[in-house]
Order: structure tokens, then C-alpha cells, then sequence
């Protein structure tokens, strides 16, 4: 492939990747779980973007994103990066991917050996991929890694990991990512175990590396105001499918999915008279109790508009009024695979 050619491709292109997990029945066991169920997005690579993946647990939103980091083959589908198959790359091209996709892992104390000081993350990664002619050079970057994610170089080199809080590892690491100047952050839950204080910090520094080192990210997490603060483009999942996908504000002030409507509304309110804890009680969704059905909407149990369409068909992606996708049988008509074309005529609306 010509360099015209891979530029004109996006940056990352997902199409119709699903991920199950054998039983040990084999392939037609009832037990096999499907974790991650006929998924499709593409991140552009004209400007950097920021989307988030917001999901509970057991959604597949870390199936999903080890398998973007070519850590997991999937069961089906394709990952492609810039026009190329990522399970196809030959050894050098894999290389190049990992420098152009970088990880930031949730647990700020696992991903250290607590027998080397923190500068052997940022020395290795130095003279592995070659990124400086000189020990001193070396030096350098490195500091103005640190610099650029606001640690002070004298306060974090030569200390051991334990010396360090969980918001200064998280931000170490983001300063490795920092020196490859890669083209795609993918941070699974990044801020889930540092301190209130410091995760605004790290958020910000994720939106200076979008603005002014055109470093796409795909920021994975569960909690949807961390989600609102990012801003940029949002794809909800659940039980493995995304059921709904637009630009952040549309999909947050109006959602388009009861699924997503039910998340937004189980939000504590900052209004101390709001009686939050008892509604909810009323509002509380637990994924076990989503029945999973290849030919049915995954929500169909829970649902307050569930319809019997939702019973007979897994809805597609459609386009609701404010312009997110929501897959959803109350936003329009659906061609199924048969090519019987379905019409509501009479369709219940989401409240908001």
C-alpha cells in the first residue's frame, strides 16, 4: 500500500469484530459467552478525536479494547489500521503499531516492577524504539515528557514506584505514551483508582495531547461524568453491542436508547433534596439479568417500551431526531437480513 493510499485510510476501522469465550463443551456449548457482539466504528485520521466508551461491567468494553491492542485475536471481524488487517501485520509493521498505539492500564500499581526505579520505564522505552542519538538527548525527552504531563523530573527520577501516588504513576505512564508521540491512546479506566482531586488533572492533559500533539484517544470508562467532561463522541455499549453512538452532548441530553436514558437517570444529583437513593433502587439495572439473544434487542427484558418486534429482531444502528444512532426499534424502520422491511407505524417515544 502506497503512503497516498494509507493516509486516505481511517486510523482505526472496526468492522463487525465479535470476541466469544469457548466453554469447555466446545464450540456449540450453551455456555459459551459472547463478549463482544458484531461491533463496527472508525476513528478518521484528518483530525484528532477523542471517543469514549462508556459501559457497566461485563459490557466488553476490555474485551473490546484488548483486542485493539492486538493482545487478543477476535473470534470474528476485522481491526484494520490504516488500511491494514492489525492480525495480519508482519513483525516490523506490528512494531510500528505499537509505537503508533499506545495503552494506559487501570491499575497505576500493577503495571510497575517494584524492584527497578520509575526511570527504567522511560530509559527502555528510549533505546528500545530509538528515539534519541545520545544518553543525553535520552535525558532530555525525557524530562520534557515529564514536564508535559506536570511532574517535576527531580520529584519522580531515581524513586522507586512505591514512592510515588497512584496519580503520579497514572502520569508517568502518560508521559511514556508522551515520547513515542504515538497516533492512538487507547486508556481502559485510567482514573478509577487515583484521587478525585487528580483525575481532572489527568483528563486534562488527554485533551492537550488531542489539541496540540494530535493524539486521538479512545478513552474507556464507566462513569458518565467523566465521559460529559471529555466531551467529543460517546458510544454506549451493553452486553457486548453498542446501542448507541453520537456526538457527546446529543447522546447526553437526549438520550435516544432506554438503556441510556436509564444510565443518565442513575447519575447522583448534586441536589441534596433529591431523594437519589430511593429512585435508584427503582432504576437499577444489573446485566445478569440481561438475557442475551442473537435475534432480540439485548434490553428487551428490562425495557419500559419493549415492543414485540424487540422479542423477534436485533435492531440496528438508526437515526434518532437529535442525530446520535441509537439501536433502537423506536427511531424508524428496519431491514433485516430476509429483506422484509418492518414499519411502525405507531412508535412509543423515550421520555426525557
Amino acid at each position: 500500500m502506497t503512503t497516498s493510499q494509507t493516509l486516505s485510510q481511517p486510523l482505526l476501522a472496526v468492522q463487525d469484530m465479535r470476541m466469544v469465550f469457548e466453554a469447555t463443551g466446545g464450540m456449540f456449548s450453551r455456555h459459551n459467552v459472547v463478549a463482544v457482539d458484531g461491533i463496527s466504528f472508525q476513528m478518521h485520521a484528518e483530525k484528532p478525536t477523542l471517543l469514549t466508551i462508556v459501559g457497566e461491567s461485563g459490557s466488553g468494553k476490555t474485551t473490546l479494547a484488548r483486542s485493539l491492542l492486538g493482545l487478543r485475536r477476535p473470534s470474528s471481524g476485522s481491526i484494520r489500521f490504516r488500511g491494514q488487517d492489525l492480525y495480519a501485520m508482519s513483525r516490523a509493521e506490528l512494531h510500528d503499531y505499537r509505537k503508533a498505539v499506545q495503552p494506559v492500564f487501570q491499575d497505576p500499581y500493577a503495571t510497575y516492577n517494584p524492584f527497578y526505579r520509575i526511570d527504567r520505564v522511560l530509559t527502555m522505552l528510549v533505546d528500545k524504539f530509538n528515539l534519541a542519538d545520545s544518553k543525553l538527548a535520552g535525558q532530555k525527552l525525557i524530562e520534557e515528557a515529564l514536564h508535559a504531563v506536570d511532574l517535576r523530573p527531580h520529584d519522580v527520577l531515581g524513586r522507586y514506584p512505591h514512592q510515588l501516588s497512584g496519580g503520579e504513576r497514572q502520569r508517568v505512564m502518560l508521559a511514556r505514551t508522551y515520547l513515542m508521540k504515538p497516533r492512538l491512546i487507547i486508556a481502559d479506566e485510567p482514573i478509577s483508582m487515583i484521587d478525585a482531586a487528580l483525575r481532572a488533572l489527568f483528563l486534562n492533559i488527554l485533551l492537550d495531547f488531542r489539541d496540540k500533539q494530535d493524539i486521538s484517544c479512545i478513552f474507556i470508562t464507566h462513569n458518565l461524568a467523566t465521559a460529559y467532561y471529555l466531551g467529543g463522541e460517546i458510544m454506549v455499549m451493553c452486553r457486548g453491542r453498542v446501542i448507541e453512538r453520537g456526538d457527546m452532548d446529543a447522546v447526553v441530553n437526549t438520550p435516544g436508547h432506554p438503556y441510556t436514558q436509564l444510565l443518565l437517570e442513575a447519575v447522583p444529583s448534586n441536589n441534596p433534596r433529591r431523594r437519589w437513593t430511593e429512585k435508584r433502587a427503582g432504576l437499577s439495572i444489573d446485566t445478569s439479568e440481561l438475557k442475551f439473544s442473537p435475534n432480540a434487542c439485548v434490553f428487551v427484558s428490562r425495557c419500559p417500551h419493549v415492543m414485540d418486534i424487540c422479542h423477534q429482531h436485533r435492531p440496528a444502528l438508526m437515526r434518532t431526531p437529535d442525530g446520535q444512532e441509537a439501536a433502537c426499534f423506536l427511531h424508524g424502520n428496519q431491514v433485516f437480513q430476509d429483506q422484509t422491511t418492518i414499519t411502525l407505524e405507531e412508535k412509543p417515544t423515550v421520555k426525557n
